[in-house]
């Protein structure tokens, strides 16, 4: 059974049309010689004359035109399948989607957000909560553009389609009731040492996390687990506990809060950190917001250092 090829078929409607081999060449780009040499293949392939070649131009024969209809269809379905395409790289380079842990979506993004609409005001910008351990492999779906993590060891490490850029180095802190005598018996911002809170009641993050397990693991170099009072998936609520006396709590200098009664200090012996990540495909060629996105965090993340305490 002879097959036509759907490229013989297009180029029968294009000389239809346009009536010459010339006018189907340039609608195709081509030669008009490399048409004639089309035509010329498709007879012989499909063993019918197609094509009848006049002084005025060209026309088809009762077979060409047969085949003209189907290939017309062709036709239409390729430049319906081009402006389709051409919509949705549009819609695509306007497209941002971001997802972020509560203390990034709370500090790094709203500076960064307004400066995105600034620049891009049709940018269509949708935001979600994501916890840390999802945001790789929901960028690797295609569900999000940006996802911004935090790690509390090494950073994760990603598909060879996936990068990972350290927007920041988040400092750990430790928050005390403002009365407490680690805080009345020496300046505002003096470094503390884990050690010293061997004694502590600690409100800390839920055991199998990995900031619980930075603790875990710091407190036990210091010589002493941690007596622990009440445990929280949130840094919100933890510094909120130790608002009422109860007592203290490790958290990250970019999750704090002013929470009344609390105050904070740096650690000395061992400084403990987390880094803030910025998760993206490694071509961003359709999503070109993600990258603008990605350097306007940058810039947010370094403008909120500067305002920090050099030691904390």
């Amino acid at each position: 059974m002879t097959t036509a090829d759907p490229g013989q078929l297009r180029l029968l409607a294009l000389i239809d049309r346009h009536g010459s081999l010339t006018g189907a060449a340039h609608a195709l780009g081509v030669t008009p010689a490399a048409v004639t040499q089309q035509v010329a293949r498709a007879e012989r392939e499909l063993s019918v004359p197609l094509v009848v070649r006049g002084p005025r131009g060209a026309s088809l024969t009762a077979a060409g035109a047969l085949l003209a209809e189907h290939g017309r269809v062709i036709d239409e379905q390729t430049e319906q399948a081009g402006d389709r395409l051409a919509a949705l790289l549009g819609h695509l380079s306007l497209r941002l989607r971001v997802g972020a842990f509560l203390a990034a979506a709370l500090h790094l993004l709203p500076p960064a957000l307004t400066a995105l609409r600034h620049r891009y005001p049709k940018a269509d910008v949708s935001v979600e909560d994501l916890p840390s351990e999802r945001g790789v492999e929901r960028v690797t779906a295609g569900e999000l553009d940006v996802a911004v993590i935090a790690s509390w060891a090494l950073p994760p490490e990603p598909s060879p389609h996936i990068a990972v850029h350290t927007l920041m180095r988040d400092p750990m802190v430790i928050v005390l009731p403002d009365d407490h005598p680690l805080v009345t018996g020496s300046p505002e911002g003096t470094p503390l040492r884990l050690e010293q809170l061997r004694g502590e009641s600690w409100v800390t993050i839920l055991a199998g996390h990995a900031a619980r397990e930075q603790l875990d693991r710091a407190a036990g170099e210091a010589g002493f687990t941690p007596r622990i009072r009440f445990q929280t998936a949130s840094y919100d609520v933890a510094q909120a506990l130790v608002g009422t006396g109860i007592g203290v709590a490790l958290v990250s200098r970019l999750a704090l809060t002013p929470v009344a009664g609390t105050t904070h200090r740096p650690l000395a012996d061992p400084p403990l950190h987390r880094d803030v990540h910025a998760v993206t495909r490694s071509d961003t060629a359709l999503t070109p917001l993600a990258d603008v996105f990605r350097t306007l965090l940058i810039d947010v993340a370094a403008d909120l250092r500067g305002t920090w305490t050099p030691r904390g």
